[in-house]
């Protein structure tokens, strides 16, 4: 019996850490960012397609892309931001729909996490069993994005701002990891929920064999 989660959750919600403690449980942790930055890469087709749209001035001087400068573009401006969705956005659904086929047919491991920040924008929480939502009071949210990348409180907010509210994708959630503790607290979450996870295959898995008995 195999499952597939969707690990989300707002910018700096702790996200890395949660999937960084499912990996050390035992599951295949995919990092969708990792996954973007490879669609974009110098000589792939979307990077093409974004200097079209944005031009050379969010590229690097050796013609890779300079993630900080096209930040700068789109988390201030709606219309821009749909744009390069448009681009990357179905290349990282297809990568994401190969890992879960590879998963599907050849991994042992029980357990994908997909750890994917625009979870629900992407369409991607479509393709999985079960919604984990990192979950953040927004003021902490927004103190850890400033210490983290250095941002004013402006910055931070807008980034905050430009991504689906948290009370909207609570009740989109099946599971909410509680990240407003210490570490200790967040482990100690995850805990708690892999195990229950964990029950939950093994019921399956003996359901089945029962099943087929006679």
């Amino acid at each position: 019996m195999k499952i597939i989660i969707g690990l989300t959750g707002g910018i700096a919600s702790g996200k890395s850490t949660v999937a960084a403690m499912l990996k050390e449980k035992g599951a295949w942790v995919v990092d969708a960012d990792q996954v973007a930055r490879q669609v974009v890469e110098k000589g792939k087709p979307a990077l093409d397609e974004i200097v079209e749209v944005f031009g050379t001035m969010i590229l690097q001087a050796d013609g890779t892309l300079n993630r900080e400068a096209l930040g700068r573009e789109v988390f201030a401006n709606d219309e821009k931001r749909r744009l390069l969705n448009q681009i990357t956005h179905p290349r990282i659904r297809r990568e994401i729909l190969h890992i879960i086929k590879v998963f599907s047919e050849n991994d042992p491991r029980q357990v994908l996490v997909l750890e994917v920040p625009l979870l629900f924008e992407t369409g991607i929480d479509q393709l999985v069993d079960q919604i984990w939502l990192v979950d953040v009071e927004e003021e902490k949210q927004v103190r850890r994005l400033m210490e983290r990348s250095k941002l004013s409180k402006r910055e931070a907010c807008a980034r905050i701002q430009s991504q689906m509210p948290q009370t909207e994708k609570r009740k989109r959630s099946h599971i909410l990891i509680d990240n407003n503790g210490d570490r200790h607290m967040l482990q100690k979450g995850v805990n708690h929920q892999w195990e229950e996870l964990m029950m939950q295959l093994n019921n399956k898995t003996g359901s089945k064999k029962q099943d087929n008995g006679c």
